[in-house]
């Protein structure tokens, strides 16, 4: 029997071309399931990679006359706090899909595409059908069956003139995890184009059992965090390694402290292994011991992400955060100690932000300075606003104060940024940086004086 041919096309997920990539392991995993049916032969373009994006799809599409496309829409937007949509190049890139490939069948899928599968689906017509969430069990009886795609959760297909979702559950058994196909997409490329970022990324879990008020988490991976077995996560790193040459990589988790027992266990396998790999993940504040911290270090955490958002307590509370700020600082302490690279990342100009929520907000990035400036750990504040995702808390607050309304389009990026406090995060950012600045420059700064 002939295999049918499918053409894999990860959409551009970046603004511009020197943005740091990330190799695409959502696509990726779906290549490898569907590369592991004798009926499909599976190949993958990923557009962030090549110079003349568009070209170079047109071409593979032409050359290769796959019997079916599907393509991933990880980004709806590269967020920071800019204005861009990723949904414009998506937009070009089904038109060129359709112009080069009209009667092949296209699919869509991805993060960005699972926060809005019924809009774009109505927007964009070239779709033929999707996958919302994850695609370990629905994408081999989705292709075994488009011309009447099955019932079962996460499939988007039309019907009749009408677009039917049956909502996907968010509930793939981890314990089940196939490891990615990398010979799939060569990983080795991606090593080389990054400066700063982690480029390989590893997954040990999914889900998230918190609900930040602004968070999309829950709902795209679910409520529960559904863990790997830690030793079958340091296999996946050391054949990365053996095989690839890989040096770095970046768990992918919502938060790769949770539970702590699971990363603990990670960590004693690469030092039992002594598999020297270098790491990163973004943990959770109050989870934190001087013995798991020192334990992240030695097996080779190279910089801790920290993501508390709130910069006072009622910041926290807002963003249902359930943080207090003495868990930030505590947490702070102990990781000033081990003298490791720190990142904060905070929003600002939140829900119910105020003069007084401004003065204990300068408190908080003193107290972090202040704590750091002795093992100038600390790398930065990343300041942002808040991108209002729907089905969150935010969004019923925005709606509640009317910062949106009803009609205010979401796939689009809209940030929560009443004009009160507009221009709070320029002056934070220069509060925060002339004491990074200090810092590394300031003969005084050690006594706790900044320029």
């Amino acid at each position: 029997m002939k295999k049918k041919k499918i053409l894999l096309i990860q959409a551009i997920s970046m603004e511009g071309m020197a943005i740091e990539r990330v190799y695409p392991i959502g696509i990726v995993t779906l290549a490898s399931i569907i590369n592991s049916s004798a009926q499909y032969a599976v190949s993958i373009f990923d557009m962030n990679m090549s110079d003349n994006p568009y070209g170079e799809l047109i071409t593979r599409i032409k050359t290769q006359q796959p019997d079916i496309l599907g393509i991933s829409l990880r980004n709806l937007d590269p967020l920071g706090n800019r204005t861009t949509s990723l949904m414009v190049p998506f937009a070009i890139t089904l038109d060129f899909i359709k112009q080069a490939a009209p009667d092949t069948p296209l699919l869509a899928g991805g993060t960005g595409f699972s926060l809005f599968p019924e809009r774009i689906m109505s927007d964009y017509p070239q779709i033929t059908c999707g996958i919302a969430g994850e695609a370990e069990n629905n994408i081999l009886p989705l292709l075994d069956h488009l011309e009447a795609p099955p019932e079962i959760p996460g499939i988007i297909c039309r019907v009749d003139g009408r677009i039917r979702l049956t909502p996907p559950t968010g509930d793939y058994d981890m314990g089940r995890y196939s490891v990615p196909d990398r010979d799939l997409l060569d990983p080795r490329p991606y090593l080389a184009v990054n400066h700063y970022v982690e480029s390989i990324g590893v997954e040990a879990k999914r889900g998230c059992c918190y609900h930040c008020g602004y968070c999309s988490y829950p709902l795209l991976q679910g409520p529960c965090m559904r863990c790997r077995d830690p030793k079958a996560v340091v296999d996946e790193i050391v054949f990365l390694k053996k095989t690839y040459g890989i040096s770095r990589i970046h768990f992918t988790d919502s938060i790769v402290n949770y539970p702590s027992a699971q990363l603990d266990a990670i960590c004693e396998e690469l030092l039992r292994r002594n598999v020297n790999i270098k790491w990163s993940g973004f943990f959770r504040e109050d989870l934190f011991t001087p013995e798991n911290a020192r334990l992240y270090a030695r097996s080779g955490c190279e910089c801790f992400s920290l993501s508390p958002d709130g910069l006072c307590q009622q910041h926290l509370d807002t963003l249902h955060k359930h943080l207090k700020t003495g868990d930030i600082l505590r947490t702070a302490g102990i990781l000033s100690d081990i003298g490791i690279t720190t990142v904060y990342h905070y929003l600002v100009n939140v829900p119910g932000e105020s003069e007084a929520t401004v003065a204990a907000s300068k408190e908080m990035i003193d107290a972090i300075y202040r704590i750091h400036r002795g093992s100038k750990s600390i790398g930065t504040l990343v300041l942002n606003l808040i991108r209002i995702m729907p089905r969150t808390a935010i969004e019923k607050l925005a709606l509640a104060d009317g910062t949106i309304s009803p009609q205010t389009d979401l796939l689009y990026p809209v940030f929560y940024d009443p004009p009160a406090f507009r221009t709070l995060r320029y002056e934070l950012e220069v509060y925060h940086q002339k004491q990074n600045i200090a810092m590394w420059n300031n003969p005084l700064a050690g006594e706790g004086k900044v320029l």
